[in-house]
């Protein structure tokens, strides 16, 4: 099968990214900062040096204000569960993802209130509109850093800038950007990152992590055994450890570093630029087909590898099993957890189709792609 789903997950994984997970598994997988034996202790150091290799990719100074959770759903609800309080106000863009939506939602009844700035139809947003949505109770601003609907690249350096030259928290949910596009959280002005490990970062499912920048406080959410002050009742509030209670998954966080390193040695400046041409092969060929609409940004230099489309006279889910049946071409019919973002771009009726180039796809599966709806367009 042609795998065009990264958007949703990575695949294939690195092969000495399972390797270590299986050594880890096999060798000396015991419970980290639980116990001082070797096995323990090994673990434990794992779990630290795919902290230290994260910071690296996303120049952190202190990889201990990186916390483990089981995706970028756990990090983005970590961080605006456990920062937002009543009478506080956050804004927000209309292609969030709904792990950001839903919690806002649902803190409106905790008397959070928030308010979404609308992106035009390519998904593309105007920074004047994020400035003037700025009150006196305003404390955040939480924005994605690439549309997992379009791809459409969100100007989070000079959000980032705009936020703290007004006192502002911001955070950035990089499930689409992380490992694929480069991201310096100094350079950008990112207090709080969210991240999948399984996306670009190569690595399993059921890992992720949240980056909270050194001075800020945040109530965890999940509270239980750390492995430390066990007498005391109160949560611990020491990083990471009283953010990551219960036992860690140790082995999908060392499959994580292994990848992480695969990426810091092939750079990321070389994986977006080749996953870029790959994305503007798809996108022009797709967009000069007859009966096919495709959304976004057309400037592939605008946006992550995603090309998201409709053929006329089909469902997206239609097209979608067409390309996965006769052709074996993997990609994501639907609302893709993110009606607004639908709704901005004018698919609210009817969803898209997704297809999400990865770094190691090659050029004669696009070309199978391109090929493939063709075909398919051709048969209307």
């Amino acid at each position: 099968m042609i795998y065009l789903d990264n958007g949703a997950t990575s695949f294939p994984k690195p092969k000495a990214m399972l390797e270590s997970m299986y050594k880890c598994m096999a060798e000396y997988c015991g419970n980290p900062g639980r116990s001082g034996h070797y096995m323990s202790m090994k673990t434990g150091e794992e779990v630290y040096k795919t902290r230290k290799s994260v910071a690296k990719l996303f120049n952190i100074a202190n990889p201990g204000r990186i916390i483990f959770t089981i995706n970028t759903t756990g990090a983005l609800n970590q961080g605006i569960q456990g920062l937002l309080r009543a009478g506080d106000h956050v804004i927000t863009t209309s292609m969030e993802h709904n792990s950001v939506l839903r919690p806002l939602k649902m803190l409106e009844t905790r008397g959070v209130e928030h308010t979404i700035v609308k992106c035009d139809r390519t998904g593309t947003l105007n920074l004047r509109d994020i400035k003037a949505a700025i009150k006196e109770n305003t404390c955040m601003i939480i924005c994605t850093h690439a549309s997992n609907v379009t791809g459409t690249i969100m100007p989070i350096g000079e959000i980032g800038e705009l936020a703290h030259r007004n006192n502002l928290l911001f955070m950035v949910d990089g499930a689409q950007s992380g490992g694929c596009i480069p991201i310096n959280v100094v350079d950008m002005n990112i207090d709080l990152l969210a991240l999948p490990g399984h996306k670009g970062l190569l690595g399993p499912m059921g890992t992720g992590l949240l980056y909270v920048r050194d001075g800020i406080e945040l109530d965890p959410l999940l509270l239980g055994g750390t492995g430390t002050s066990s007498k005391d009742r109160n949560q611990p509030r020491e990083m990471p450890e009283g953010y990551e209670s219960g036992t860690v998954n140790a082995p999908g966080i060392v499959g994580l570093g292994t990848s992480v390193e695969i990426l810091l040695n092939m750079g990321i400046n070389a994986i977006h630029d080749y996953e870029e041409t790959l994305t503007q092969m798809l996108d022009e060929a797709l967009r000069n087909m007859k009966n096919v609409t495709v959304y976004g940004v057309e400037d592939c230099k605008k946006k992550a590898g995603i090309v998201t489309f409709n053929v006329k006279g089909k469902s997206c889910e239609q097209v979608a099993d067409e390309l996965s049946e006769m052709y074996g071409i993997a990609g994501r019919a639907g609302f893709h957890c993110a009606g607004l973002a639908h709704k901005t771009i004018g698919t609210w009726e009817t969803g898209a189709l997704r297809l999400s180039v990865g770094p190691f796809n090659t050029k004669p599966q696009i070309k199978t792609a391109i090929e493939a709806v063709n075909k398919i367009t051709r048969h209307l």
